[in-house]
């Protein structure tokens, strides 16, 4: 309902509500695609659609966690005036991001039918990878939220760290244009890669590696795991840190 209610006020009186973000989003898809796939000579047929789905899953997941830094900050008041479990707060980041993504994802079929492209039985691999996605970006959203609410620097330290991050991940160019070494650094030792790829992957028609799926598991066992810990020593701390 929390989540509901972020997306219905912040589009209050728009004719077209949150698909304002969906047409800022495809703006800049094909700006980008155009730049870009004749930069780096990638037919456009592939291009186009790796970066469409690309974008729009970065864009959810860098989102979700600046959010998620914001998300015990934003909730001050009621933290402090109603007893309501402080997990809700993150959950209603998550889920007002995920709203947002599944209008950005209308974006994606249009492509596809651009390039006379269909989607294949393997796409439903992209549901399981989803849903890791969102158990990791909800661990993240909790851990960071309880750093920043103690340490208010990290939120400015976290968005310069994403967009490092954003160049360094392949998203506007594609894994085959690196040399094997580079490869190694650059995608099997990033873990956004990994959480990116078990989602695009079965969308372009591709099963994402098994180091795909492990890596995004592990991070999900470890993530929560070590989380919780932190989550139930200083959770009673965080109305006193605001």
């Amino acid at each position: 309902m929390l989540g509901w209610q972020d997306v219905r006020e912040r589009y209050q009186r728009s004719v077209l509500g949150p698909f304002w973000l969906t047409i800022s989003m495809g703006v800049m898809i094909v700006s980008i695609g155009f730049v870009f796939g004749h930069l780096f000579n990638s037919p456009m047929e592939e291009f186009l659609p790796f970066l469409t789905i690309g974008l729009i899953l970065w864009t959810y997941m860098s989102t979700s966690v600046t959010d998620g830094c914001l998300s015990f900050m934003s909730a001050e008041q009621m933290i402090k005036q109603l007893p309501m479990p402080l997990f809700i707060h993150v959950l209603r980041v998550i889920w007002r991001n995920t709203l947002i993504l599944f209008h950005n994802f209308l974006i994606f079929p249009i492509v596809l039918l651009v390039f006379d492209r269909t989607l294949g039985i393997i796409a439903l691999e992209a549901i399981g990878g989803l849903i890791l996605l969102v158990m990791n970006l909800a661990w993240i959203s909790l851990l960071l939220g309880i750093l920043c609410a103690r340490y208010r620097d990290l939120p400015q330290m976290v968005s310069s760290l994403l967009q490092v991050a954003f160049y360094l991940t392949p998203i506007i160019w594609m894994p085959s244009l690196l040399p094997d070494r580079a490869g190694i650094y650059l995608l099997d030792l990033n873990p956004i890669y990994h959480l990116l790829a078990i989602v695009r992957e079965p969308l372009l028609g591709y099963s994402p590696t098994t180091l795909n799926w492990l890596v995004s598991l592990f991070m999900v066992i470890i993530g929560w795991a070590s989380t919780l810990l932190f989550y139930g020593r200083y959770k009673r701390r965080i109305a006193y840190w605001l």
